[in-house]
């Protein structure tokens, strides 16, 4: 029998210090109570506590979580009924006040943000529901978060899915999309088509500006080269006129030689009548009479020519 009882004490002892121990892993916090009343939170680790006399009252997990939250039918102020659902996410940050304050918090944290969905919403238009999602996002947020805190909870956000509009509006949303689509597309394409045009006409314009430049340049090369030609040609004269101001200059000294050596002026009168009888000859339309004296005294002069071109 004492061995008996001995096995049967030593049985009951293990059942306690088993029933003593309480392993709490990360990411999880462990509400105790005793005798009904909140006796402390045990951390994430190894713990003692009294069997029969303090019990675990919930098991809180630390984490960040997500609530989807179901599609909610709301009616907005131009009266268009619509379906939106969202997703909240949120993290205990008092597991005591999560588990007093409130029965069931995540329950909680959903009526909370479809109250707070509705509200928003219902007092705004369905265009403005569409284009300012990220306004009614920060809204929902900040009114969930005002109740959620006196249960322990932080929302971290409050983001909107779907918007779902009745199938009739959502046809004519679309048509209406379309066309905007369509009207911006030919916009683009005219856009297109004057810049296109409008670089045409630059590089015309251009055209226009560099031929007129290559003709100027080259009628300015062309004028050079004419005065260049001109200034040549005016060269050649005037040493054609300078070489015969210098021949007649020889001649007229010849000339005064002669009339020097000779001391008489009448060589001088017979050269004179020659150059006479030579411009009179050159006109087809003169008649020539010259008496026996002047053949004698062309003669003469003949003779004096002679002598000259000898010297």
């Amino acid at each position: 029998m004492g061995i008996i009882v001995l096995i049967v004490v030593i049985v009951v002892v293990l059942i306690f210090i088993v029933s003593s121990i309480r392993v709490v892993s990360t990411g999880y916090l462990f509400v105790v109570e005793r005798f009904g009343e909140y006796r402390k939170t045990l951390e994430p680790g190894w713990h003692f506590i009294i069997p029969f006399v303090d019990y675990v009252r919930r098991r809180v997990s630390m984490k960040i979580a997500y609530i989807d939250i179901e599609p909610q039918s709301v009616i907005t102020l131009d009266n268009v009924k619509i379906s939106i659902d969202n997703v909240c996410s949120y993290v205990v940050k008092n597991s005591r006040d999560a588990v007093y304050n409130i029965e069931n918090f995540k329950a909680g944290i959903v009526y909370t943000a479809t109250i707070q969905m509705r509200n928003a919403v219902g007092s705004m238009t369905l265009d403005e529901i569409l284009s300012k999602r990220h306004e009614i996002n920060k809204e929902i947020l900040k009114n969930v978060e005002e109740v959620t805190s006196k249960f322990g909870i932080e929302i971290l956000s409050v983001e909107i899915k779907n918007i779902i509009p009745p199938e009739d509006i959502r046809i004519s949303m679309e048509t209406q999309m379309k066309a905007e689509r369509e009207k911006r597309a030919k916009i683009l394409q005219a856009e297109g088509e004057r810049q296109s045009a409008i670089t045409k006409a630059e590089g015309e314009k251009q055209a226009v500006i560099l031929q007129a430049e290559a003709d100027k340049q080259s009628n300015i090369r062309r004028a050079e080269g004419l005065k260049e030609s001109q200034l040549l040609e005016a060269e050649g004269k005037a040493k054609a006129i300078e070489a015969i101001a210098e021949a007649e200059s020889k001649a007229i000294l010849k000339v005064n030689k002669a009339i020097l050596e000779s001391g008489t002026n009448e060589t001088v009168i017979a050269l004179k009548q020659v150059d006479a009888l030579k411009e009179m000859a050159k006109n087809p339309a003169n008649k020539l009479i010259l008496p026996n004296e002047t053949l004698s005294s062309l003669g003469s002069i003949a003779a004096i020519g002679e002598m000259l071109n000898k010297k």
